[in-house]
């Protein structure tokens, strides 16, 4: 495949427009799962650091298409799971939005979620998949927020593999398999969410730098730090904040300032990133919340639109009158099948 198929190289920063193409991003590691820092619980263990490379190697191979590997979790690793499971789970009824408990009760039933047993990869991203659309995509370490962002764009979700130091099971420096399937992946199953997360990848791509982080700084109060209102009480639904015990309980007391999620202003925002968040955006809904971001999107400085489409899982440049027709052609479709749909059941 040539370069120029996954460019906007005339017009800005390049970015992958079909799934597979991912392939060409996803290694592109800013930290390999066993680079350590030294202040890193795990640094000075030999063993875990050998853990860590050899399951990063697993999503350092990995291909679209192919099956996810499974890994054989140690009984060292189960216990750091079991005790994170276990003190979670307690909080999750009262702590957690309504759409995340709906559907962990489905992940128990279905990708076997429970204190004995680390899910796997490709068990959830099947189940992810027949909900919203969503997939799960291996990955040995950190990415870029460019390369993490596009592929939300795509319904996909890079996820580490390994797991925290069993030395401190309730505190991990960056995303691991904790934090990915009892943070993030919930939500992923619920409608409104998966679209709101792939609105903010798809405002990303050929998006200028200083508007990635911006992008990125969204992200990070809302996919990761989120709050939202539900029957005049606050919840939380960031991946951070549900994969969190401590930050899970102070986020709902008074010793934060909550702010509206607005994301003009909330792009701007300074965060820390080895503490509790001193301030966190809280969203009306994931619906009002993913129009704010449509909007804001607008303004992005960007020559075209971007649309992602389904059927191909294909991102398409509308730069064009022919292109545009070829949109309004496919949405008078759509809405033959609305009009049709409501004509029978006595909507109009």
């Amino acid at each position: 495949m040539s370069i120029s198929s996954l460019s906007r190289t005339e017009t800005g920063p390049r970015f992958p427009k079909k799934i597979c193409e991912l392939d060409r991003f996803a290694n592109q590691i800013l930290s390999y799962g066993n680079e350590l820092e030294s202040d890193h619980p795990g640094f000075t263990d030999a063993v875990y650091r050998a853990r860590r490379k050899e399951l990063a190697d697993i999503a350092f191979f990995y291909k679209h298409g192919q099956e996810i590997p499974r890994v054989k979790y140690t009984e060292d690793e189960i216990s750091t799971w079991r005790t994170i499971y276990n003190e979670l789970t307690k909080l999750y009824p009262t702590h957690a939005c309504k759409q995340f408990n709906h559907v962990f009760p489905l992940l128990q039933d279905n990708c076997g979620y429970n204190p004995d047993n680390i899910p796997q990869l490709e068990d959830v991203s099947r189940f992810l998949q027949d909900c919203t659309g969503f997939r799960i995509r291996p990955v040995a370490g950190l990415l870029s927020s460019r390369d993490f962002l596009s592929g939300l764009a795509f319904r996909t979700f890079h996820s580490t593999q390994y797991i925290r130091h069993s030395s401190r099971p309730m505190y991990t420096p960056e995303p691991d398999v904790c934090h990915e399937l009892l943070g993030h992946v919930p939500l992923f199953a619920d409608p409104a969410f998966a679209q709101f997360s792939q609105e903010i990848g798809l405002a990303s791509l050929g998006a200028p730098d200083e508007y990635i982080k911006k992008l990125a700084t969204c992200y990070w109060f809302t996919v990761e730090f989120g709050m939202c209102k539900q029957e005049n009480d606050l919840k939380a639904y960031g991946a951070g904040l549900l994969s969190s015990f401590g930050e899970l309980q102070y986020c709902l007391t008074d010793a934060s300032e909550k702010k509206t999620f607005d994301p003009a202003v909330t792009c701007d925002q300074e965060y820390p990133i080895t503490s509790f968040q001193p301030i966190y955006f809280v969203a009306d809904s994931f619906e009002k919340a993913k129009e704010k971001m449509r909007e804001y999107a607008k303004t992005i400085p960007r020559p075209f639109s971007v649309r992602y489409n389904p059927y191909t899982q294909s991102v398409e440049v509308i730069e064009n009158k022919n292109q545009i027709i070829n949109l309004t052609h496919a949405i008078k479709g759509d809405l033959t099948l609305l009009e049709d749909a409501l004509s029978k059941i006595g909507g109009i």
